[in-house]
């Protein structure tokens, strides 16, 4: 009985979202349980609620005052009907009654302590941020990524103290990396303490003046100038150690190397080697960034080639989607090659491997395989004679040996202290026709066989991989140095990886064929088609990268919001300005002529110049207009700068309005309609600025648009290590604004076209929009504040 009990308590905790681990952590704790269970039945929500809610009804079950509980079921209203929804209204709320104690509570004064009814924008703490940040600015251009960012937080606060701390501590972060930039080597350093200097001497302040800045690094200017020349390519950079025989020192012979450089003519040449079973991602920019820059630099060649050894997993959409993005990015490939062109090839070196002694054909079972290689233990086909294993190997060409039954494997240290040494496999048996090579091949040859082979086939001079593969480069060099092949050098980097997102194949693979996502290219995703969608351009994507650098350093998680930096940048510089309003509610301007409409003159861009006409288009201001829902309150506050009962407001490119009446619908709350009057001759100078769309003519509403507001597609910074990763997804990740309203400007927008919508953010004409709608995605936030004039 005590167990079912428990799990009927467990399902209760479970159903006010906390998560499992909080819940049975709780459940251990018998004094929490009681109250827990108390407050939720107080609250009325024993059949679920929001995990924000739960969250709060949480912490009122273990840090209420215990001098004031006959006022916790009205602090628990106040939570359930999210008139309190912060940890800092409900901490406020706990001094509050804590002082009340028993006495009664004045619900005025209450709720202004709680700021109840304020509501906090993201542009209402990009202000203040803003204004923090010019107050502070010549500090924190002093002291950089010092900066004491506590500081800078306590300041944002007591200006919006009910402003979600989430919010707050994200706007900081992207100002410093607007106002400050990358890190560079000298942000990392600790800070030396300053002796005491003596007061400089008039005569050499001048001296001192003219101490030039450090120099950026030669790295920091070329991120190329790490890799060596293609002529330096007979030293030994990499030592492979063996537990039979001497250390292996990769290098090319003088001889090898001559023939190389006089078939390459000394040029850079590198390789983008995509596996085309699915779409790209903004992981393979970097790799892009790395193989194609790095031979454009050098005044050399990229091959684009196909990774295509598994023939089940290639299709032609991914083939042809590779060859289009890679040119979109602004690549150019020197020659678009498959590693089945080398099919032949391979298959003759591995006759070769055999005949040398270093392969075998094996008849081991892939579970057979795994626990001999984890006991390092050889084969029992290991040791066969090498006629009979170039009879076999034959045969698996020929067919005659069933799929499953055979592979041939690489002889090389089951006794290495690298696993990726433990007798690789080299071909195993496929009755799958090829995409590219046809029904000619039964046997294929795996990466590690094909890989290497193919790189100094094609005169690879760079062979530049992700991390991952760093354990690897034993194997690369052990097969080239076992058939005598040249050996270009290899290099690994770090992966680039993104927080808030998932880059796997497999797991990206998932979210499209079990339609958690519209598709390969749903805006959501990091897929380069996704982002292109959303309306990010390749220059940004390269310029993300370019600041992220080529480095071997792979413990970081970089934040979306340095991706979303370089966006801003970029758009904030081709997007032409216009206005939409997502949430509409109408406004009649009461003192304005019925039937008058007014072409005024909008800017495009903000330094827009007074006599270049191409810099403004024509928007039209009549009695009725639109405003944002949320731009509108009927209790005004110190801290608000939008419209409420008679204040003023002014509206972008036209005139300030006052709000003198308010119609409200039957339930007394829902705003039906604002009345107001304007002023033609401006002389009122509201704070406050809204954007705004009016009728085009009278009694015709504006242009309808479709708006998609895409956001993070996960919550946590790291779904990818999470057991449940498909239950960190965003709820909040897409939602569709069917009938915002726009300005007549954006009516003959093409597909890919840009916009800022001011106060808004930036967004791009989708591919679902049609003659009778056009459909906008949203491609990421405004990055300043609309106090500073929208840029």
């Amino acid at each position: 009985m005590v167990k079912e009990e428990d799990s009927k308590t467990l399902e209760l905790f479970l159903k006010i979202g906390l998560d499992e681990k909080t819940a049975k952590n709780t459940l251990a704790n018998n004094k929490v349980t009681t109250n827990l269970t108390a407050v939720i039945h107080e609250a009325a929500v024993t059949d679920g609620c929001d995990r924000t809610v739960g969250n709060l009804i949480y912490t009122v079950a273990t840090k209420f005052p215990a001098n004031a509980l006959n006022h916790r079921p009205t602090l628990l209203q106040y939570i359930v009907s999210t008139k309190i929804k912060t940890p800092a209204q409900l901490e406020a709320a706990f001094t509050f009654l804590a002082a009340t104690a028993s006495g009664d509570l004045n619900a005025q004064e209450f709720e202004e302590a709680c700021g109840v009814g304020v509501e906090v924008s993201k542009d209402d703490i990009e202000r203040a941020v803003s204004e923090v940040f010019e107050e502070k600015k010549a500090n924190i251009l002093e002291q950089r990524y010092r900066t004491n960012v506590g500081e800078l937080f306590a300041h944002v606060r007591k200006k919006l103290p009910w402003a979600d701390p989430k919010v707050v501590k994200e706007v900081i972060d992207v100002e410093l990396y607007k106002l400050l930039g990358e890190r560079t080597a000298a942000d990392n350093e600790k800070p030396v303490k300053k002796k005491k200097e003596k007061p400089v001497k008039a005569e050499d302040k001048a001296k001192v003046d003219e101490t030039p800045a450090p120099k950026p690094s030669e790295e920091e200017l070329n991120p190329y100038s790490i890799f060596p020349s293609p002529e330096e390519n007979y030293k030994v950079h990499t030592e492979i150690y063996f537990s039979d025989r001497p250390v292996l020192r990769a290098s090319n012979s003088k001889e090898l190397l001559e023939k190389h450089l006089k078939v390459t003519g000394r040029k850079v040449l590198t390789r983008f080697p995509p596996e085309p079973n699915g779409y790209l991602h903004i992981g393979h920019a970097k790799a892009m960034f790395v193989d194609f820059g790095l031979a454009k630099e050098r005044g050399g060649g990229c091959y684009l080639r196909f990774d295509d050894t598994n023939p089940e997993a290639e299709k032609k959409e991914y083939i042809d989607h590779i060859k289009e993005i890679v040119g979109w990015m602004g690549w150019e490939p020197y020659r678009i090659t498959h590693t089945s062109d080398y099919f032949q090839d391979l298959y003759e070196l591995a006759v070769e491997l055999i005949k040398r002694g270093h392969a075998y054909v094996d008849h081991q079972t892939a579970e057979e395989v795994k626990e001999y290689r984890e006991r390092k233990m050889n084969s029992p086909w290991r040791d066969r004679p090498i006629e009979e294993s170039l009879r076999l190997f034959d045969e698996m060409k020929k067919g005659m040996i069933d799929e499953g039954k055979a592979t041939l494997r690489m002889k090389q240290d089951m006794q290495s202290d690298n696993f990726n040494m433990y007798d690789l496999i080299a071909y195993r048996i496929k009755f799958t026709p090829h995409p590219h090579a046809g029904d000619k091949w039964c046997i294929y040859p795996s990466y590690d066989y094909a890989h290497c082979i193919v790189d100094s086939l094609e005169n690879i001079t760079h062979s530049l991989c992700t991390l991952e593969f760093e354990t690897r480069r034993a194997s690369y060099y052990w097969l080239l140095d076992a058939l005598g092949l040249y050996q270009p050098f290899v290099w690994e980097y770090s992966r680039l990886n993104v927080s808030n997102t998932v880059m796997s194949k497999r797991k990206l693979n998932r979210l499209v064929t079990e339609k958690w996502v519209d598709g390969w290219d749903d805006p959501r995703l990091m897929t380069l088609a996704g982002l292109r969608r959303r309306g990010v351009t390749s220059t940004a994507i390269n310029a993300f990268v370019r600041g992220i650098g080529i480095t071997r350093s792979d413990c970081s998680m970089i934040h979306l919001s340095r991706l979303e930096y370089h966006i801003r940048e970029e758009l904030n510089k081709t997007a032409p300005r216009t206005m939409v309003v997502l949430n509409p509610l109408k406004v009649v301007i009461t003192n304005l002529e019925a039937g008058l409409v007014t072409d005024l003159d909008a800017k495009k861009w903000p330094e827009a110049p007074a006599n270049d006409a191409s810099s403004f288009y024509k928007v039209p201001f009549s009695r009725v207009v639109y405003i944002e829902r949320t731009d509108f309150r009927l209790k005004d506050s110190k801290d608000y700068f939008g419209l409420a009962p008679g204040k003023s407001v002014l509206l972008r490119y036209a005139y300030p309005i006052k709000c003198t009446d308010v119609i409200l619908a039957d339930d007394k709350e829902t705003v039906l309609e604002i009345w107001a009057e304007y002023d033609p001759s401006k002389t009122t100078k509201p704070k406050g600025v809204l954007h705004w769309v009016a009728e085009p003519s009278p009694g015709v509403d504006p242009l309808k648009v479709e708006v998609r507001l895409f956001d993070r597609l996960f919550l946590s910074e790291n779904p990818a290590e999470l057991e449940d990763w498909l239950g960190d997804l965003n709820p909040e990740s897409k939602v569709v604004i069917q009938n915002a309203y726009a300005v007549p400007l954006v009516r003959t927008a093409a597909l890919g076209d840009r916009f800022q919508f001011e106060r808004l953010g930036y967004f791009a004409v989708d591919q679902d929009s049609t003659s009778e709608k056009l459909v906008f995605n949203r491609t990421v936030t405004l990055r300043d504040s609309y106090a500073k004039g929208g840029k």
